[in-house]
């Protein structure tokens, strides 16, 4: 059997989240949310944030950043009213509501199902991030004039859901992936790496004041706690034999002196000027030792580009061939994920992603997809353009498939560029 979702409500138009009827009043939304959490695994999740999301080092910082969702919620739910809440802290609480919806309305087995999932992105690494972004399709597609089923849920199907308009149908696989997969270099064990030579620094500049940039360029990237823990000794050991280069197959350090002149002294200057010099995909952190005035830079940089849109092509060759049937079209919506302002408006702006896309959309497993859609937590949390798309989400179809032209599907399957 299949199950369609409960009775939608208004969507307000560009956020494609649902309105919230709860937000002058008590947060019994939210606390519906908690309770199909399950308030224990919810306490236990943000016991492990508050542990985790020390603001005093990146690693903190970067779990701020990652599990914002569920941290945001966790504010807004020590609420007794909302009525002072930012319009992204009105989105977060109107889809938490909307899952809410979506279990009352599933059979029991559905909604174990569903509460699986929910589980699953309150541990460890995860996040909600997946099951917001399937219920935020839904509502796009909703709101296009599709009748929605969670086939995913209800039946175990491979894909999530059946958007189904004027007798045309086509099945929905919704996708989250990490821009972590396409850099050679990862954002994780980078703030790691800092973190754990940042107390070492402090001490070597309090023996040696002055203004120092340390470069490292890692041929092949750096991934998981070895090639962390050899780069780490490898730095730590040349710092304390005073040496000014060190050279190997993984990486190449090299200790120079930093100039600073004037105005460029200041942090957002300074920050600026690394930016500009190192590029976009440099990793880049600054420590200072305020009485002496001295700074200590790291500065790193991958020996291939980051392929972020290459990621999201690879992943959408493996969705499309494990994921969709071929019985009917299909629309694989992918959620780019720890992918910053700056790097997913030159993915827009610079066609990286489109012709990524596009590309994926003439080989063999694309046979299957009659379009491709792409989001991030910027369209999702209504920020304002550029930082967001201008549409929901960007949407490229497949010219060469059978389905391109049916009209009744024209609302999910146009190109949005």
């Amino acid at each position: 059997m299949t199950f369609a979702d409960p009775q939608p409500a208004q969507l307000k138009r560009g956020s494609s989240f649902p309105a919230s009827p709860s937000l002058t009043a008590a947060n019994p939304g939210l606390d519906a949310f908690v309770a199909l959490c399950g308030e224990a695994t919810w306490a236990a999740r943000l016991a492990d944030l508050g542990s985790r999301a020390q603001a005093n080092s990146l690693t903190g910082r970067a779990a701020q950043q990652r599990h914002a969702l569920e941290l945001a919620l966790a504010r807004l739910s020590g609420r007794r009213a909302l009525t002072r809440a930012s319009s992204t802290e009105r989105l977060v609480c109107a889809f938490a509501e909307e899952a809410v919806r979506l279990a009352d309305s599933l059979p029991e087995g559905p909604r174990a199902r569903m509460r699986d999932q929910i589980i699953a992105g309150l541990t460890g690494e995860a996040t909600l991030i997946p099951i917001f972004h399937l219920l935020r399709t839904a509502a796009l597609l909703r709101e296009s004039g599709f009748g929605i089923r969670f086939t995913g849920l209800v039946e175990g199907t491979p894909h999530d859901l059946l958007a189904e308009r004027d007798g045309a149908s086509a099945e929905v696989i919704c996708e989250t992936v990490s821009a972590e997969e396409g850099r050679p270099v990862h954002r994780c064990d980078w703030y790691a790496l800092v973190d754990r030579l940042n107390p070492e620094i402090q001490a070597w500049l309090a023996h040696h004041p002055g203004h120092y940039l340390l470069k490292m360029t890692l041929p092949e990237g750096i991934s998981g706690p070895e090639q962390l823990e050899g780069l780490h000794e490898r730095i730590t050991a040349m710092l304390a034999a005073g040496r000014r280069q060190d050279a190997g197959s993984q990486a190449v350090l090299k200790l120079d002196p930093l100039v600073l002149a004037g105005p460029q002294q200041g942090s957002a200057a300074l920050s600026a000027r690394l930016r500009a010099q190192f590029g976009p995909e440099a990793h880049l952190a600054v420590a200072t030792d305020t009485p002496s005035g001295s700074v200590f830079v790291l500065a790193a940089r991958a020996g291939r580009e980051n392929q972020i849109a290459g990621a999201v092509a690879r992943r959408l060759g493996l969705m499309a061939e494990a994921r969709l049937s071929g019985r009917k079209p299909g629309i694989a919506a992918v959620f780019l994920e720890d992918v910053d302002r700056t790097e997913w408006r030159g993915l827009r702006e610079q066609l990286e992603l489109e012709g990524a896309v596009r590309r994926f959309l003439t080989t063999p497993p694309a046979r299957r997809v009659v379009a491709v859609t792409c989001a991030s937590r910027f369209e999702m949390f209504g920020a304002a353009p550029p930082d967001a798309a201008a549409e929901p989400a960007l949407r490229f179809r497949n010219p060469s498939h059978p389905a391109a032209k049916i009209q009744a599907l024209a609302p999910a399957i146009l190109s949005s560029m």
